[in-house]
């Protein structure tokens, strides 16, 4: 960990925000595993980063209760069940979309799901990798907006305007014409309850 990153940790330190740092994926897996009990209750956001880490699967296999949204079989109706379940979980695990070397947190969601669960879960678990810091604010909400929710429409096939221009169109991007990404953007900036919040740093680039 370079003195940079150093910083980082501290300033989530004093926003409230428990932060740990791993130099690598497997680091960040065995993190998650050591903060969630076995028996506890998992809710997640979608999340490339929670994908890559296979942690649902590991999870599961944990003897962790996980209300899977994207189970096999699982259909609309289902899945918006079981994400209003996770919210109530008692672990809710989400990547950042970008953050700030301050220590500011930006967060985008399309069904707020995403923002209820970050904003309210009795314990949150938030992972990142290197490649989601970012140098001020308005760099963040950037990121979060012209970089993440093009290529999430992209690989999620989600039919918005970042998906057909391939640039962010805010003014113009409304349902039902267009299946917008970016309905919801939350904005961390210090925790009020000690110990809800968990900021996992990676070494590693992780998700988009």
């Amino acid at each position: 960990m370079n003195d940079r990153q150093r910083g980082l940790i501290d300033n989530l330190a004093r926003r409230n925000i428990s932060a740990f740092y791993c130099n690598n994926a497997q680091g960040v897996q065995k993190k998650v595993l050591e903060l969630i009990p076995v028996g506890a209750s998992v809710g997640f956001s979608g999340s490339k980063t929670i994908q890559e880490l296979n942690l649902i699967e590991i999870l599961k296999n944990q003897g962790v209760e996980v209300f899977d949204q994207y189970g096999l079989g699982v259909d609309k109706e289902e899945g918006m069940r079981l994400r209003q379940l996770g919210i109530g979980a008692d672990y809710y695990l989400t990547s950042v979309n970008a953050v700030t070397w301050a220590g500011e947190l930006v967060f985008l969601s399309a069904f707020g799901h995403r923002s209820a669960g970050i904003a309210n879960a009795k314990n949150l678990i938030i992972m990142c990798g290197i490649n989601k810091i970012t140098d001020d604010l308005n760099t963040a909400l950037s990121r979060a907006r012209e970089y993440v929710a093009p290529l999430n429409c992209k690989r999620l096939n989600w039919h918005s305007v970042c998906l057909d221009k391939g640039i962010c169109q805010e003014d113009v991007c409304f349902p039902p014409q267009y299946k917008r990404m970016c309905c919801q953007t939350l904005i961390i900036e210090a925790e009020m309850n000690p110990g809800r919040v968990k900021f996992i740093l990676c070494q590693e680039s992780l998700g988009i």
